[in-house]
């Protein structure tokens, strides 16, 4: 059984017709992007992504901040596309639904930052 729902789906609920939709991402434009990067050292945006690096101690702190990264990433439904090498970590975020960078790679990255600095 497929416990997904679909991108759109209403239901009843105490005699009312709830209609759930997905909030819609829109891109944000080269612009705000460069200027919502001042607030995250370390980022850059570049093919239609913002992207980080970032070294560990060893392997083990690595796949660590990975897995709690991860966690986050679930709760906001927002996944990165990144790379592991031994104590290097290479993030990538970007929307691929609205075709480039949105609130939700900034609202992860700003989680992520928060994650590293705990």
């Amino acid at each position: 059984m497929n416990s997904q729902l679909p991108a759109w789906f209403e239901f009843k609920w105490r005699n009312l017709i709830v209609s759930l939709k997905p909030l819609k991402m829109d891109k944000l434009d080269q612009n705000t992007i460069q200027s919502r990067l001042e607030k995250l050292e370390g980022w850059e945006y570049k093919d239609n992504a913002i992207h980080t690096s970032l070294e560990f101690e060893n392997f083990k702190e690595a796949f660590s901040m990975m897995t709690r990264i991860a966690f986050e990433a679930e709760l906001q439904q927002h996944h990165p596309d990144w790379t592991n090498v031994y104590n290097t970590l290479n993030i990538s975020l970007s929307t691929h639904d609205a075709g480039g960078v949105t609130e939700k790679d900034f609202k992860l990255a700003h989680a992520i930052e928060k994650l590293i600095d705990a």
